[in-house]
């Protein structure tokens, strides 16, 4: 059975990109988060003097040959982030990519997983197994550095959702279940598996990483690591076992420090933010510009610089079969279970829905004592369409409330649509399903206080008419909120940004001023007619006054006639 590939990974550092074997060691025992259980099957091959381990159900060989990276710069034309890197990742083993901010870490990744921005432009050879292809679903996934987990979610319940929307639907669900109780035991969480993930269990989910990119790790982490990837400016400083860095340092005159972390001491060394003590007229210090140039240097002389070119050579000359797409769940599945998930998540979320709630019951009571029995008299008319523009347009603002929780579903979904766990259509009406029972709570309980307080016009049917449009209204606006959630990913500007739409929309629904009155440009048309707040408000009022009757004279005394709306 194919493993429970992309989604599992431990938190170590800014990102990282897995690259999966295809099966879980059913006797391997993960005693350290950072530890990579990985099956290679004893089938060697040496190509010029290099042993070389390909096949099927070795694991993906990933090489990276003089790649140049360059972005469009408005000053300068281009500029290279990466510049001629060489390099390799095997089965088994842990790549760590580290170096100073800015020296192409991130970009070397994003150039491996095929995610690099429009404005980039990349040359140089990338091979997956020794051929040019396509990263495969289940053959890797990517982990940014930020946590980007369902809070709410318990550990055995994220890890069982997310077999459920990874493992193929051939599989069972006493069969999914079981691969998710496996991997949960793997990293050793048996004993918090029901411990939600808003604490600990964020950093223990958050094992199957092979390249890593990672700021200052400790020496115990530094210990786990295979291969070191130094970078600096986007250029090699060294690549090779991390054990032999330090002798590659202090054979050019840079040894670390007794007691001193080696990851400390490298990145020191190539850091050029401790130029300022030379600035500052430290003695015996030597600039960091120079250091850099020195190690490069020694590097492309070096041994390790050409047994990395015979480790890339032998490896693309063994070509290793194409990678094979992995079969998912189906859409059907999928929509099912991220309906579930996304309701869990909405129920135990207690800002999602349940605090707006409260808001709106709140509301509700105000309006309805406030307009409190409002009779049929003559000033109850401007008295009733005042409380309906409130509902229509006030009462639905609010729904902008739930935006910081829509931008922490769009950072978990665009996270597990690039890894090919779902796609948008799942996602949306996922979500919508899910929202539609909280919704109708929201429309029907403050709804009905509001419209039975105020004493608005009797039948059930004329309440089932309001509550709809007022659930109808609310789907809109938390629709409009997706989509700018989708493209303003911070809370400040989204929600202003939610709030400006709105209140043009309100500006030109033909309430504060009539129709026929607007200006055409923009505010008739197209405004008025996509401005649902129109829609809204005419069937609000249309529901509420058609069939009453009202004094014609302001005092309705006696002896006043009646009209009745029709």
């Amino acid at each position: 059975m194919d493993s429970l590939h992309p989604s599992i990974h431990p938190h170590v550092g800014d990102y990282k990109l897995s690259f999966n074997s295809g099966a879980i060691h059913g006797n391997s025992e993960i005693r350290n988060p950072l530890e990579v259980e990985t099956i290679l099957v004893p089938n060697r091959r040496e190509v010029d003097g290099v042993t070389v381990q390909m096949g099927s159900d070795d694991g993906i060989f990933l090489t990276w040959k003089d790649l140049w990276v360059t972005v469009a710069d408005r000053k300068s034309g281009s500029r290279s982030i990466l510049q001629g890197l060489t390099g390799y990742a095997r089965p088994g083993q842990v790549l760590a990519i580290m170096g100073p901010s800015g020296c192409g870490k991130s970009t070397l990744l994003d150039a491996l997983a095929g995610r690099l921005e429009s404005n980039t432009r990349q040359s140089g050879d990338i091979l997956i197994n020794g051929r040019k292809q396509v990263l495969a679903y289940g053959a890797s996934a990517y982990v940014t550095q930020d946590d980007t987990l369902i809070t709410t979610l318990t550990v055995r319940e994220a890890v069982y959702y997310s077999a459920q929307l990874q493992l193929p639907n051939f599989m069972s669900k006493s069969e999914k279940k079981e691969r998710a109780e496996m991997t949960i035991r793997e990293m050793g969480l048996q004993d918090c598996a029901n411990t939600r993930i808003g604490g600990w269990g964020a950093k223990g989910l958050s094992v199957r990483t092979i390249i890593t990119s990672i700021h200052q790790p400790s020496s115990e982490v530094f210990a786990l690591f295979h291969n070191l990837c130094l970078l600096s400016s986007g250029r090699t400083v060294y690549f090779g076992p991390a054990s032999a860095a330090n002798e590659f340092f202090a054979s050019n005159g840079f040894p670390c420090p007794t007691l001193q972390n080696p990851s400390d001491h490298f990145l020191k060394t190539i850091n050029k933010d401790f130029d300022v003590d030379i600035e500052q007229g430290s003695a015996g210090k030597t600039p960091t510009e120079e250091v850099i140039n020195t190690l490069i240097n020694s590097y492309k002389s070096s041994y390790s610089c050409k047994e990395v070119c015979r480790q890339v050579t032998a490896i693309c000359i063994q070509e290793g079969e194409a990678l094979k797409k992995r079969s998912h769940a189906s859409i059907l599945t999928q929509c099912l279970v991220l309906t579930k998930r996304s309701f869990l998540n909405m129920y135990r979320d207690l800002g999602y829905y349940w605090f707006r709630l409260a808001i709106y019951i709140t509301l509700a009571l105000g309006l309805g004592t406030i307009y409190f029995d409002l009779g049929s008299s003559y000033s109850s008319i401007q008295a009733r369409g005042s409380l309906l523009m409130f509902v229509a347009s006030f009462l639905t603002f609010m729904a902008i409330g739930g935006f910081p929780s829509f931008v922490e579903d769009m950072k978990v979904f665009e996270r597990e649509r690039l890894n090919g766990h779902y796609g948008t259509g799942a996602f949306v009406i996922a979500n919508t399903v899910s929202s539609v029972p909280f919704l109708l709570l929201i429309s029907v309980i403050p709804g009905a206080i509001a419209y039975y307080f105020a004493g608005l016009q009797k039948g059930y049917e004329h309440f089932f008419y309001f509550a709809s449009m007022l659930f109808t209204s609310m789907m809109l606006v938390e629709s409009l909120m997706m989509i700018v959630a989708s493209i303003v990913p911070t809370f400040l500007m989204g929600i202003i940004t939610g709030a400006g739409i709105q209140a043009l929309m309100i500006l030109g629904a033909g309430f504060f001023r009539l129709p026929n009155d607007l200006p055409k440009p923009f505010w008739k048309y197209p405004l008025y007619y996509i401005a649902f707040h129109t829609y809204a408000f005419q069937g609000f009022y249309k529901n509420e006054f058609e069939g009453l009757t009202f004094p014609n004279n302001q005092a309705g005394g006696p002896g006043s006639s009646m009209a009745k709306i029709s």
